[in-house]
């Protein structure tokens, strides 16, 4: 099969052919349907060999919608045919995080004593979906997408939950008087939007340096939208409630942290390498707190993928073939992406057989459960 694979730190990935996975055990193989690009893969690929506990050749992508083809001995047979999206974060279910049901914050994942990143999930220190397949270790790893067009579905698993989980952990503030601002509405900011105003907020603020971008945020839902967060005080009344911060440099939060309403809330989402000095006599608003969110659960991920099959979340995604793979990834350093791009690879010639017995097996245990 096709994939796309980072061969060596700091260089561009190569569309190689490799071999078709075979599951074993509880694990489950994927047909890849869709798979989405993420600006967190130009940091591995740029990354000193020093900087992350992941064996190379990789399979980049971490954003993952496809069909169950195949199962091992000890999966979920259960699963064969459906049409599911992949939680990227592959915690040990052991630890108290865990326990927790935040599978995100999973003990396992810290970084190693000596500073190298662990690998996460798909993509991440594992082979990911930028590929004609991809193994997932289990079921508890997966959530049904249904009829959601792949190209809608991908996406969800990182920008949709990402942003899903950072508006969440600040639901107690999000009201009908609430001022919330999103700074960089690109993959995860647009979504954003429409989070927000799924949680109730009363008036959604957008920041962007790209005019495209920004007629963007007024159709999905933000009340008005400004190329910088200083031409946005005047509409911030007593300040902001809420600010999340996709971009993430020591510009935008230093500018976010200035534009907190008392008791406000700023989320840094973003990871483009800037720092805020915090402390009680820095002359944040009074009450403030900063957040650095990671991902998301995947309770989360169920309910974004909830929001987007009724039709609440509208994901702007543009397709590719995976052959376009370094082309587009080149296109996402240069910041000409809109929206969410995404790659679709062709079929796997040698699984039609399979995949449709797969498909009849789950429609019988369908049958069986009603």
């Amino acid at each position: 099969m096709l994939a796309v694979q980072l061969t060596e730190w700091g260089t561009e990935p190569r569309l190689r052919e490799v071999a078709v996975p075979e599951p074993r055990g509880e694990e489950l193989l994927l047909q890849v349907t869709a798979a989405g690009l993420c600006r967190s893969d130009l940091h591995v690929m740029d990354a000193a060999e020093s900087s992350f506990e992941y064996p190379l050749p990789l399979t980049l992508g971490h954003e993952v919608a496809g069909t169950v083809i195949d199962a091992g001995a000890g999966a979920d047979q259960s699963w064969l045919g459906e049409a599911v999206v992949v939680h990227g974060i592959w915690g040990c279910g052991r630890c108290r995080n865990c326990a927790r049901g935040r599978e995100n914050y999973c003990l396992t994942l810290r970084p190693r004593a000596d500073g190298r990143l662990a690998p996460i999930g798909n993509g991440l220190g594992y082979h990911g979906g930028l590929a004609q397949a991809m193994v997932v270790p289990s079921a508890r790893f997966l959530v049904r997408t249904g009829d959601l067009e792949p190209a809608i579905a991908a996406p969800l698993a990182d920008a949709g939950l990402t942003a899903y989980h950072a508006v969440r952990r600040h639901a107690d503030v999000i009201d009908e008087s609430a001022i919330c601002v999103v700074i960089g509405v690109g993959g995860l900011g647009h979504l954003a939007i429409q989070i927000l105003r799924h949680f109730g907020a009363g008036r959604v603020l957008a920041i962007d340096n790209r005019p495209e971008t920004l007629s963007a945020a007024l159709r999905l839902g933000s009340d008005a939208a400004f190329a910088d967060l200083a031409s946005a005080i005047p509409e911030l009344d007593e300040g902001a409630d809420l600010i999340l911060d996709f971009v993430g440099t020591s510009d935008t939060m230093e500018s976010a942290a200035r534009a907190l309403a008392p008791g406000g809330r700023l989320a840094v989402v973003g990871s483009a390498g800037g720092c805020l000095g915090v402390g009680k006599r820095v002359g944040l608003a009074a009450g403030w707190q900063v957040d650095a969110p990671f991902w998301g659960a995947r309770s989360d991920l169920a309910a974004v993928v909830e929001m987007a099959m009724g039709g609440t979340l509208h994901v702007e995604a543009t397709t590719y073939p995976l052959a376009d793979a370094v082309d587009i990834y080149q296109r996402l350093r240069a910041g000409t992406v809109t929206g969410r791009a995404v790659l679709v690879p062709p079929p796997l010639t040698g699984r039609t057989r399979r995949v449709e017995a797969s498909r009849q097996i789950s429609s019988v245990a369908r049958e069986v459960r009603r």
